[in-house]
């Protein structure tokens, strides 16, 4: 990673980090300062990669593949394929 001294805020950006605030405040007059929407949010991320690997030891391959998404996701060494259509 690289260390920059500014982050710039792009109009998606700044729609999910509109997102992600609703999401951490306490209630529809909260208005949670960015660098706690950021800190919840990289905490969600830890949080959700160590999950999904843990949940490799009692789940199945097909369903842990569910539960990727596009920031996680964990892959095998042979495909997955649903042979029903």
């Amino acid at each position: 990673m690289s260390r920059r001294t500014s982050l710039k805020i792009t109009d998606e950006r700044e729609r999910q980090l509109e997102k992600a605030s609703e999401i951490v405040a306490s209630g529809p007059d909260d208005d949670p300062p960015m660098s706690v929407v950021i800190d919840a949010a990289l905490a969600h991320l830890i949080q959700s990669e160590e999950n999904i690997r843990e949940a490799r030891d009692v789940m199945d391959p097909v369903t842990i593949q569910q539960f990727n998404t596009d920031v996680i996701g964990l892959r095998y060494r042979t495909r997955i394929e649903s042979y029903w259509r």
